[in-house]
């Protein structure tokens, strides 16, 4: 295959070009200037980072800009919160290669794609390069740049940002950096080596000195294999924690600059600190009193609430106690699915019907009104499974929970990408508008299940079992 190189060897030394990025500590290319072999400095290559700045994926770019900022390879960044200001921001640069970042999730994969067109027509040229990021192209990279991306990101993103810099600066090839999916000749992508998944405290969660704040992520991985879910399939199927100290650092940054309100990034909250199947409290308590420790007095620690959620299994009479001594929210979000035990075994939930009934009980005894998810339409769900879930949704909302509906969505990367999903007849429909209707459901299920016919369509235009390609290096 081709050599791709960051920019023509016209524009700079061939020895230097040839030379590549150093190598340091994990794997990361380094940036700075250039030693030429005849004893004088070159520059390096002027690179400008343009993101296309959505609201729905701020948590993923906030952990690259932070990656860019504690490396040092830091430079010139513009964040574009529209496709126009994303190609004026690209037209206004001068730098010798502007780099434009993409994150976003399968079911925006199409609408992303028309926004790239909107910008390559209103500003293009050959200094840029679009990288698209996230589950959907690191399950779909082929997807990805047949839909006009020049490459994909491959996994988590911190390592291969932070080396794709670098080597646009040194004018090395792409194919040295790990991570990637490239376009070859033959319009196939063909990927790099793996980037390493490092500890996460490796990384801040968000750039203190750029001040784009956020929740902070304490655990990435998830040992729940769920079917349905792209997390353990794109971070590991083990949970990797920051450590405590790391996440007073966030705080105490957050709290310098006037925040008073915590929040975390989990797939489990309850899981933090633990390996197993079973809550380690104590860490909990840890990680929630040094969180208090450093706020001001009226500073606020919310947990188990959005953008996390709760295992059913871990609700216990302890655990409420526990959050109740430390938190400030009132509710807490329940991950329940079905109730049919059936479905949730095939699902490969961990858990049955019966751990979601006590959940919400003790949850609503302690204080907090649940937030209870469900998904429909899972493979395989009969009318009768159906039934039961309604009906389970029915006897919570009564209890005082809330009840978040989903359409099951055949996701890119997860086992179930390219299962059928099951028939959602109208009746199951009317009875999840009457729930919303008393206030008692809300969520996007209809929207869902639109995107699930459009993820259906895609998984079968790319078959899961074409072989991958990669390159020598």
């Amino acid at each position: 295959m081709p050599v791709v190189r960051a920019r023509p060897e016209a524009e700079g030394c061939r020895a230097c070009l040839r030379a590549g990025p150093a190598i340091s500590g994990a794997g990361v290319a380094s940036a700075g200037r250039s030693p030429h072999p005849g004893g004088t400095t070159l520059p390096c290559v002027d690179v400008c980072v343009v993101v296309r700045y959505r609201k729905a994926v701020t948590y993923g770019v906030h952990a690259l800009l932070a990656a860019l900022e504690v490396s040092g390879a830091e430079c010139d960044l513009r964040l574009g919160t529209t496709p126009e200001e994303t190609a004026a921001h690209i037209a206004a640069s001068e730098a010798d290669r502007v780099l434009v970042l993409w994150s976003f999730y399968s079911p925006d994969a199409d609408a992303m794609a028309a926004e790239l067109a909107t910008v390559r027509a209103l500003a293009d040229d050959e200094r840029v390069l679009h990288l698209a990021g996230g589950v959907h192209a690191t399950a779909e990279p082929q997807h990805v740049i047949d839909s006009g991306w020049d490459m994909a990101a491959i996994g988590e993103g911190e390592s291969t940002i932070i080396a794709l810099v670098a080597a646009l600066r040194e004018g090395t090839p792409l194919t040295s950096v790990p991570g990637l999916a490239l376009r070859d000749d033959d319009g196939v992508a063909v990927r790099t080596g793996p980037a390493r998944q490092l500890p996460l405290d490796a990384f801040p969660s968000f750039p203190n000195r750029r001040r784009h704040f956020g929740p902070i992520e304490i655990t990435r991985g998830c040992r729940y294999t769920c079917r349905f879910c792209q997390t353990p399939f794109m971070f590991g199927g083990r949970f990797r924690h920051r450590s405590v100290a790391s996440v007073r650092e966030h705080v105490r940054w957050m709290a310098e600059h006037g925040l008073r309100d915590v929040r975390f990034i989990t797939p489990t909250s309850l899981s933090y600190g633990s390996q197993g199947p079973d809550p380690a409290l104590d860490a909990v308590e840890e990680l929630l009193a040094a969180v208090k420790e450093e706020l001001p007095p009226h500073g606020r620690v919310f947990f188990g609430s959005f953008p996390s959620e709760v295992r059913p299994e871990h609700v216990t009479p302890e655990a409420m106690r526990l959050l109740k001594r430390y938190v400030a929210n009132d509710n807490i979000i329940i991950g329940a699915q079905s109730g049919s035990d059936e479905i949730l075994a095939a699902a490969g939930r961990g858990h049955g019907v019966q751990p979601v009934r006590d959940a919400v009980r003790i949850a609503v005894e302690h204080g907090f009104r649940p937030n209870v998810d469900f998904i429909f339409g899972m493979p395989g769900e009969s009318a009768r499974d159906q039934e039961a879930s309604l009906k389970l949704a029915a006897e919570l909302a009564d209890l005082g929970a809330r009840i978040h509906t989903h359409t099951f969505m055949p996701l890119p990367g997860t086992p179930w990408r390219d299962a059928e999903p099951a028939f959602i007849p109208l009746s199951t429909m009317r009875e999840l508008d009457r729930l919303a209707q008393r206030g008692d459901a809300y969520g996007h299920w209809r929207k869902q299940a639109e995107h699930a016919v459009r993820l259906a369509e895609t998984a079968k235009a790319y078959p899961r079992r074409a072989r991958r390609r990669r390159t020598g290096g």
